[in-house]
């Protein structure tokens, strides 16, 4: 069933804060091009994200139906636009949910806020330097590269992201298109909680797990496990349980590789 919902489908992956659309391309591709998709991924334009991104989804919907996602606040933007375009979207694929409703007490919120002021007062180099002194070297290498293109308009990117309400728990039981959730268990600034209260409201939707180690050894096992997620919660077995044990290849092969 998975596979008939995202075949030829266009499906738009929204970038984190911070991040961009090589990253997301990385994380997605591989499994939604297994599954047929068409995958699109639009850049940022930090001087009006938001904007940028809705644009970008009514954009790629002009055609057809779209499926939509995107990580942590692309995340929350494509599930804003599913709840508010119920007959243009098929599904979501929801990587890293930073928050639901309000963002003001949300780890992430308040990191990208922190972010920005630093950016303003100390400039690109020094916050960059103190990023990478709290982050995970692969985490950090991507931020550094993509803090890079996005300058000098990214502390506006940052706040704009820390103060855009999600949808509450009592909107996403009116979602009305199959939701893919995943989330990372030791991940500080996305809380697997958050995770867990979209797919419990939910109507129809599911959650898969990885973790901050996996992402670094193999960028593809986020967008893999949202795209197996989505198929449990479509009920295809098969295309979950495939996606699954490719993820687990990926993980051993990684760790052979380690090994040797």
């Amino acid at each position: 069933m998975m596979n008939v919902i995202l075949r030829g489908v266009p499906t738009v992956l929204l970038p984190g804060t911070g991040s961009d659309d090589n990253y997301v391309y990385r994380a997605f591709s591989a499994a939604l091009h297994d599954a047929g998709a068409l995958v699109v991924t639009p850049p940022p334009t930090p001087e009006k994200l938001v904007k940028g991104y809705l644009h970008a989804l009514d954009e790629a919907a002009r055609s057809g139906p779209i499926a939509v996602g995107g990580v942590s606040i692309g995340a929350v933007v494509a599930a804003r636009w599913a709840l508010d375009h119920p007959s243009r979207a098929v599904a979501v694929l929801a990587a890293l949910p930073p928050w639901t409703g309000s963002s003001q007490h949300a780890p992430a919120a308040l990191l990208a806020r922190q972010s920005a002021e630093s950016l303003r007062r100390d400039g690109l180099a020094a916050t960059v330097a103190q990023m990478r002194a709290s982050s995970p070297p692969w985490l950090a290498d991507e931020l550094a590269r993509s803090w890079v293109g996005l300058w000098p308009d990214l502390p506006d990117a940052m706040e704009e992201a820390a103060g855009y309400r999600a949808p509450e728990g009592a909107e996403l039981e009116g979602l009305r298109v199959p939701m893919g959730v995943a989330v990372a268990t030791d991940d500080p600034v996305h809380p697997a909680e958050v995770g867990y209260e979209w797919v419990a409201a939910a109507p129809q939707a599911a959650l898969r797990s990885v973790t901050l180690e996996q992402m670094g050894l193999d960028t593809g096992v986020l967008g893999a496990a949202c795209v197996a997620a989505l198929a449990e919660a479509t009920g295809d077995s098969a295309t979950s349980d495939s996606a699954t044990s490719d993820r687990a290849a990926s993980d051993r092969a990684a760790s052979d590789n380690q090994a040797g």
